[in-house]
């Protein structure tokens, strides 16, 4: 049941959090193998997105019992994160004003062992062409190291990019061999890529963030909706479609996504059937890049901003 159908999440288009629920009912069957077993962390949006939203990871209070979760440790205490596993967990979401369904790399049981490997475009500037060509690059690279790739758009700015491993490596393997991927990116392509955490060092280049691979990191969910003017979609695409310029980052929505679902059907279900193993992939990176290489992608990707100093106060 959802609670205050009527409300508007999204002013501007008139989407109501009904339509929402409706939306997310009616993707049930493409999205829902893609999160399961997975922790969500929820943006929530109470007063539509005109308002500020926030985060919620945990819900170890006023779930409703049906509700599956998992408690990951953390430092001081632990977290309770909700699994979206049914059609009911899933509009229970909607339920709660969450829009967009952020997801981990990994799925239970094993937390460690993540089944895909992803790769997340972040544009600095608006050169659609120049995006397109750097998603091309990325998927050259995964070729030549064997490794197949699939493309959705982020609904967002930009560009995610997946590989489906096969659950043999831990997850800080995976974060260094993402993390090796683009830093052999930014080597080729330093004009177009770049690994700087800091916005000020990037210049027009285009990030490409390697740290959703990390523990507890997330990506936004295939099919979910995202807190932007006309409900964009995370959605799976071809990469024909990006070659010939049909889907850019925000071409699919809420309103259309149903209709192109019955069209093309789920373009990322081949990651749901068994994956890649990463050792050969890995081995031919360590030939391809230097140490001191892969440390200096390293401290780009790890830079922060100064912390600020607090102005002196003079006695009185």
């Amino acid at each position: 049941m959802i609670s205050h159908p009527e409300k508007l999440l999204f002013p501007a288009d008139d989407i109501s959090k009904g339509e929402l629920a409706a939306y997310y009912e009616s993707v049930a069957p493409a999205l829902l193998p893609h999160m399961r077993g997975r922790p969500v962390t929820m943006e929530r949006f109470p007063a539509g997105i005109d308002a500020k939203g926030f985060m919620q990871k945990d819900v170890s209070k006023g779930a409703p019992a049906f509700l599956a979760r998992v408690e990951v440790p953390k430092k001081d205490g632990s977290t309770h994160y909700p699994l979206i596993d049914d059609l009911q967990a899933l509009l229970w979401l909607a339920n709660q004003n969450c829009i967009t369904a952020h997801v981990w790399t990994s799925r239970m049981p094993n937390l460690d062992a993540p089944d895909l490997c992803l790769f997340d475009l972040d544009p600095s500037r608006d050169d659609h062409a120049e995006l397109v060509r750097a998603a091309l690059a990325v998927r050259a690279l995964l070729a030549e190291l064997g490794l197949e790739s699939h493309v959705k758009t982020s609904g967002s700015k930009g560009y995610h990019i997946a590989v489906a491993l096969d659950g043999a490596n831990s997850t800080g393997e995976v974060w260094q061999f993402a993390h090796a991927v683009g830093a052999l990116l930014v080597k080729r392509h330093p004009e177009l890529f770049t690994q700087e955490f800091l916005k000020s060092e990037r210049g027009t280049r285009i990030l490409i963030d390697t740290g959703r691979n990390g523990y507890g990191a997330t990506f936004a969910a295939a099919y979910t909706v995202r807190a932007r003017a006309g409900a964009p979609i995370s959605a799976p695409c071809s990469w024909q479609e990006l070659e010939r310029g049909a889907a850019a980052p925000q071409s699919f929505t809420l309103r259309t996504m149903r209709a192109r679902l019955d069209s093309v059907g789920d373009l990322w279900s081949p990651l749901l059937s068994g994956g890649h193993a990463l050792s050969g992939a890995q081995a031919t990176l360590l030939t391809l890049l230097t140490p001191e290489e892969i440390d200096q992608a390293l401290a780009a990707s790890t830079r922060r901003p100064a912390p600020r100093k607090r102005a002196r106060r003079e006695p009185g």
